[in-house]
């Protein structure tokens, strides 16, 4: 066991303590989190930001959704490392840029219509066919494993399908295939998971919606690159492991 690793096993041992014999004063149990308490400040931010994605803003302005979430993500890091008034300040920040997502922009009132004469009938020429409009962003939704499994769930092919239909709709995105593993097991064998997982949704994407394998790379980063920090590796089952046990996708060519 590294020596930073247990310094914050002691935090949380701790916090543990502290909330036995003060009743968790000042503490909240964060949503989604175990049985964790934490200042206030931190389940505010988590509040805020499921506020947030019940509203639609991860849809309507995903790259600002995304920063507050992950500034949210990075308080518990920073609390989890002992720094609690960072962490209280970094929550703050995530609080406020959840709440302050996607606002709305005064329309400018309309000037009165002009009448005008009609301009005269055009020369005979060939029709220009209308542009088509450029894609801009396009938002595909992750897959999430069983621990230790390749294989994809339900709610995974439920995802893929999804993830099709955006493809067909936009045929002139290629899309990267990026598999990852949760932090429990070596170093090469959760790259060998996760290089499994990519090829199992490249496959999925070629033989159940017929998307040309021209359109598709895949890549496997094994442990490397989480969503969230694990701080205790061995424990499968939280909410830090099954984030990780993901594949994302994403868009390299328009």
């Amino acid at each position: 066991m590294t020596l930073r690793l247990a310094n914050r096993i002691s935090a949380v041992g701790l916090i543990l303590l502290l909330g036995v014999f003060y009743g968790c004063a000042g503490l909240e149990r964060a949503p989604k989190r175990g049985i964790m308490y934490y200042h206030r400040e931190l389940p505010a931010a988590d509040r805020a930001v499921e506020a947030a994605r019940a509203a639609g803003k991860d849809r309507e302005c995903p790259a600002e959704f995304a920063a507050a979430e992950k500034m949210k993500n990075d308080a518990y890091d920073i609390y989890w490392a002992c720094r609690t008034q960072e962490a209280i300040a970094k929550a703050n920040e995530a609080t406020a840029r959840a709440n302050a997502l996607c606002p709305r922009k005064a329309e400018a009132p309309k000037p009165a219509p002009v009448k005008v004469a009609p301009p005269p009938p055009p020369a005979a020429m060939a029709p220009v066919p209308a542009p088509k409009a450029e894609v801009k962003f396009i938002v595909l939704e992750d897959a999430h494993f069983d621990f230790d499994k390749s294989t994809l769930t339900k709610e995974g092919e439920d995802i893929l399908k999804r993830n099709i239909q955006v493809m067909k709709e936009n045929p002139g995105i290629k899309v990267r295939v990026a598999g990852y593993a949760s932090a429990s097991g070596t170093d090469d064998y959760n790259q060998k998971l996760s290089e499994r997982r990519a090829k199992t949704v490249e496959d999925y994407f070629v033989k159940e919606g017929g998307i040309v394998p021209e359109r598709l790379t895949k890549i496997g980063f094994g442990e490397t690159r989480p969503a969230t920090y694990e701080p205790i590796p061995a424990d499968i089952e939280s909410m830090a492991a099954k984030a990780n046990r993901r594949v994302l996708f994403e868009i390299i060519v328009k």
